[in-house]
């Protein structure tokens, strides 16, 4: 049921692990929060948050380690270096990563999901609004999504191309835009405490200015900015994705 892995990133420079959960199913990529490793998930039982879609063959979770989050969570290195770290983990995910998932699916490709919470939410987020061609949905969980509070300026041209807010005004009629319109990104948000749900209606009038379906769901006061509140939206929104 679970397998990892790890090697060198060119892309990154340095090891990267990879973790899996399933046999069989829909190919998810679970991003961690800020400075996560592939296997946060599981230790807070976000896994076990999804494991009946898994037992029933529905799901294959995939996840790997925050680089670019760890980073930004320890400020460590300059502003640039993060920005480049951010851009990377595109790169890492669509040259590396996705490879490793086809030939752990028997070569079957298939359209990915994406998820995530907070600076996960984002990175969920910004990879379908990135690559629409390969990845079909997004769950982002109480995201953070205007990440310049953490980088401490404006960005430059890495944080722009990697960052959805950024880079989707500015998208000009083409193949990449009206792919992005046939994709489907989901913010769920709590309203307790360490939630921001500003950042997630920003996120969701970005996407739909440029006609990229989405929603924007309200949980309650009660659901806080924490696993608990992600272990409870997790398997729903993905049960309403998945066959």
């Amino acid at each position: 049921m679970k397998k990892v892995t790890r090697w060198y990133s060119s892309r990154l420079e340095e090891e990267i692990t990879l973790a899996r959960w399933g046999h069989w199913g829909q190919p998810v990529v679970l991003f961690p929060t800020a400075g996560g490793d592939a296997e946060e998930v599981e230790r807070m039982h976000l896994i076990e948050a999804v494991q009946p879609l898994i037992d029933a063959g529905r799901i294959k979770v995939y996840s790997f380690d925050s680089v670019a989050g760890r980073a930004l969570a320890e400020q460590a290195g300059s502003v640039e270096h993060r920005c480049w770290l951010l851009k990377q983990t595109g790169e890492y995910l669509v040259h590396e990563v996705v490879p490793a998932i086809a030939e752990d699916c028997g070569g079957n490709w298939q359209e990915l999901i994406t998820a995530g919470a907070s600076i996960g939410a984002f990175n969920a987020v910004a990879m379908l609004c990135r690559y629409p061609a390969i990845f079909r949905a997004a769950i982002g969980m109480s995201g953070t999504y205007d990440l310049e509070k953490l980088m401490g300026f404006k960005g430059n041209a890495d944080y722009y191309l990697s960052t959805p807010l950024q880079f989707l005004p500015n998208l000009e009629p083409g193949d990449m835009l009206e792919t992005l319109r046939t994709r489907l990104v989901l913010l769920p948000f709590g309203q307790g405490l360490w939630e921001s749900a500003d950042e997630s209606w920003q996120m969701a009038n970005t996407l739909g200015a440029c006609g990229i379906p989405n929603r924007a769901d309200a949980w309650s006061h009660e659901h806080h900015h924490d696993w608990a509140t992600w272990r409870e939206m997790l398997p729903l929104y993905l049960d309403e994705l998945v066959d």
